[in-house]
């Protein structure tokens, strides 16, 4: 089965990458409710992995792994999907420059589990979109998707820092209110009026009669 996604626009900068995901077994506990869990292995593209270009037709995951393999050895496999754009988006600039400004910029991978494709009699992975936004990857987050994350090579970063340095530009940053504006509250929270007109009026009879 295959995973439709949109063309890249020539008007836009864009990367095609394949998704690799682990099937693994599942040890201790949780064995006796779970025999596997998938997990999202790798992202990669064209450079570190040149046959891409001839598999983007391929129409279901490719099994990765030779059978003397170490991950066939440890019971695990390694299942690629390609074909998948990743475009870089003017109004998208703040989600990639918060990707960069984390610690370690990453891809992310919003996948879902597909009962019409099967791998050993059970419903198998399906990738649905990959992306450098870190706004992206929180609508997916908030919407409950499920949503993993991957490494990107250093020349994908520098190839999204060239892009964020070119169009992004950050918001100006609201003036503050003087705190002299700020309103007073006591101790417990409340606000507090202060009034001066008997203050005033007082002063002035005092004055009056001296």
């Amino acid at each position: 089965m295959s995973v439709e996604t949109p063309s890249p626009s020539p008007s836009r900068p864009a990367l095609t990458v394949a998704v690799v995901m682990r099937r693994e077994p599942v040890t201790g506990a949780m064995s006796r409710w779970q025999n596997w869990r998938w997990v999202l292995a790798d992202v990669v593209t064209e450079r570190e992995m040149p046959e891409l270009s001839q598999l983007e037709s391929v129409q279901c995951p490719l099994k990765l792994d030779a059978i003397d393999s170490p991950a066939a050895q440890a019971g695990s496999s390694h299942w690629l999907y390609p074909g998948f754009p990743v475009e870089l988006f003017r109004d998208d600039a703040e989600g990639y420059y918060l990707n960069l400004s984390s610690p370690e910029p990453c891809f992310w991978v919003m996948w879902r589990f597909d009962d019409a494709l099967s791998i050993d009699g059970e419903p198998a992975p399906v990738p649905q979109i990959v992306t450098l936004s870190y706004h992206d990857a929180g609508r997916w987050l908030d919407a409950q998707e499920r949503v993993d994350q991957v490494p990107a090579p250093a020349w994908v970063v520098q190839w999204l820092a060239g892009f964020v340095d070119q169009h992004y530009r950050p918001e100006p940053k609201r003036r503050q209110r003087p705190q002299s504006f700020q309103p007073l509250t006591d101790r417990f929270g409340n606000p507090v009026s202060i009034s001066t007109g008997e203050r005033r009026r007082r002063g002035t009879g005092e004055g009056d009669g001296g």
